[in-house]
């Protein structure tokens, strides 16, 4: 489920390798414009070269949002994208108390197909 608890389906990815980038947080207390941020920020990532989808999640404080890559060249070029920029000073001086980014390369994934 996203912060607006919309239940969120699970990205669909091609066959790896592709990019995986982590963004596990804490927020601060309120919205301070967060939710319009967040939602401008789903919209322009998906117009983004090499974009492949993304999947969220907060529960009890904690959120993880793993958005998904051709490869860690277009991750990188996301991160330099002019409002995203924007959005990443936004969240260290006012929406996160605490974040971590990981970027890993996936080499293997299990969907489960339904008949």
């Amino acid at each position: 489920m996203s912060e607006n608890g919309v239940v969120q389906p699970i990205a669909q990815t091609p066959d790896p390798p592709y990019t995986a980038v982590i963004f596990t947080s804490t927020r601060t207390e309120g919205d301070q414009g967060y939710g319009q941020m967040s939602s401008r920020m789903d919209e322009l990532a998906r117009q983004q070269p090499g974009y492949l989808g993304h999947e969220s999640a907060r529960d009890d404080g904690v959120g993880i949002t793993v958005s998904y890559w051709v490869d860690h060249a277009a991750a990188a070029a996301w991160k330099q994208v002019a409002e995203h920029l924007v959005a990443q000073q936004r969240g260290r001086s006012t929406w996160y108390a605490d974040y971590t980014v990981r970027i890993a390369t996936v080499d293997r994934d299990y969907p489960m197909r339904s008949e």
